[in-house]
């Protein structure tokens, strides 16, 4: 064996490891900042479908425009915070709901729930049809409360993996002779793993498909691990 293989296969080693632990911030910077996408969302419906409701009850329009504004709007800012998750985030999300659904299909489903299967929206009275409409407002302010608490949890699970790779982080510059180095090399380390993860999911996304979470998800693992593994020749 040459004298420098075992300095070549320990280097491996340590750019190896680096890249592992540089996916623990991978993950959590993913699961954060979903969840924070989420949470905005969620915000966001529930404030646009009060103030479409109280439009209606104070007589400034219509319950009917009220419905097709909550319909359009819900959708609108479903695409924007879409547009804010991660890859794996929005792959997840356009495998459940790939979009929203119309104002016609709406007030067929609120038709058949409030009056029966063989209800038909038109033979119905405009009392009746205000209160399809007035659902219509109302259930547009309510995200799916399952998503919307499984987004939360990976939330705390988000941070917690942050706050483990900042610790870990921490403890490689403490016990580093070079702490400057190590700094940097921590530091650049765990953004490729970061950024890595982002671009490797983009293009699995662009591979796959858009509603593919598990093809997504492995893309932004192999990218952030890619990227982070990278880094370390530099230092």
């Amino acid at each position: 064996m040459e004298p420098g293989a075992p300095n070549d296969d320990e280097a491996i080693f340590e750019r190896t490891i680096k890249s592992l632990e540089a996916e623990i911030s991978n993950a959590g910077a993913h699961m954060a900042m979903d969840a924070r996408a989420r949470s905005l969302y969620a915000q966001e419906i529930h404030r646009m479908s009060a103030k479409l409701r109280a439009d209606a009850l104070a007589r400034r329009i219509s319950w009917a425009a009220a419905a097709r504004q909550a319909q359009e709007t819900r959708n609108l800012i479903l695409e924007i915070f879409r547009s804010k998750s991660t890859p794996v985030g929005r792959a997840l999300a356009e495998s459940m709901k790939k979009k929203g659904l119309s104002l016609n299909q709406l007030i067929a489903l609120k038709t058949v729930e409030l009056h029966g299967e063989h209800a038909v929206f038109s033979r119905l009275s405009s009392v009746k049809q205000n209160a399809i409409y007035a659902s219509i407002v109302t259930s547009a302010g309510k995200s799916n409360v399952y998503v919307t608490r499984a987004m939360m949890t990976l939330r705390h699970a988000g941070r917690g993996l942050i706050f483990m790779a900042l610790a870990l982080s921490a403890y490689n510059i403490a016990t580093s002779s070079n702490k400057v180095m190590a700094f940097q090399r921590e530091l650049a380390s765990n953004s490729a793993g970061i950024a890595g993860g982002i671009g490797g999911g983009l293009l699995a996304g662009l591979a796959c498909g858009p509603a593919a979470p598990i093809c997504v998800t492995i893309g932004a693992f192999a990218g952030g691990a890619l990227a982070a593994f990278g880094t370390g020749y530099i230092w």
